[in-house]
């Protein structure tokens, strides 16, 4: 079973008896094996994570992180009869494919209080600013405020940070248009200093 690891990259290889999954067994924990021993006789160390053949692909997405793995076994709903195994890259290749990864757009984040942010709400300023939401997530809660990360197409981005601003959005994220208004408005202020000298 060593000699598995060093020809591939897993961290675990799933153990099957009788089509039946019994765990995964771990490089590391293989790795502290005495080589005289047989699989059986550590059958204490198999860990019992895995996927069922109807799960979406965010629930797969978890269980890699969770279970810091890059191979994750594949069970039917009735007898836990294992189909195969998912690689993390055929999940990240499914991501890649989706609009918020493959589409062109600005990403945007920003921060609001965590029991006044509204996807709606977003959904609606967007919209309203003549963008096209082409995802959103929450990416962290911290001392109640959620971070949400927004991609959007490129239409007028600078209108859409200016609107997230009133309606009590904190930009966290910095953009290039965003800056260009900040300092045009920091040399007013100085402009309005000198004149009232």
């Amino acid at each position: 079973m060593k000699k598995l690891f060093n020809e591939l990259t897993y961290t675990h290889v799933p153990v099957e008896k009788d089509g039946i999954f019994i765990g995964s067994i771990s490089e590391n924990d293989l790795r502290c094996f005495e080589n005289d021993k047989t699989l059986k006789d550590y059958q204490y160390a198999l860990e019992r994570f895995f996927v069922r053949n109807t799960d979406n692909w965010l629930d797969i997405l978890k269980n890699f992180s969770v279970n810091n793995a890059n191979l994750i076994p594949v069970l039917d709903q009735e007898s836990n009869k294992y189909l195969g195994y998912v690689e993390l890259g055929d999940i990240m290749s499914f991501f890649n494919d989706t609009p918020f990864l493959k589409e062109n757009g600005a990403i945007l984040v920003v921060g609001k209080n965590f029991t006044e942010y509204s996807f709606s709400e977003i959904s609606q300023i967007v919209e309203s600013s003549n963008n096209k939401l082409l995802g959103a997530f929450v990416s962290k809660i911290e001392n109640d405020v959620a971070e949400i990360t927004i991609k959007v197409n490129l239409a007028g981005i600078n209108d859409l940070i200016q609107t997230l601003r009133r309606y009590g959005y904190t930009i966290l994220s910095s953009h290039e248009e965003d800056a260009y208004t900040k300092n045009l408005q920091e040399r007013s202020d100085y402009l309005d200093k000198y004149l009232n000298i």
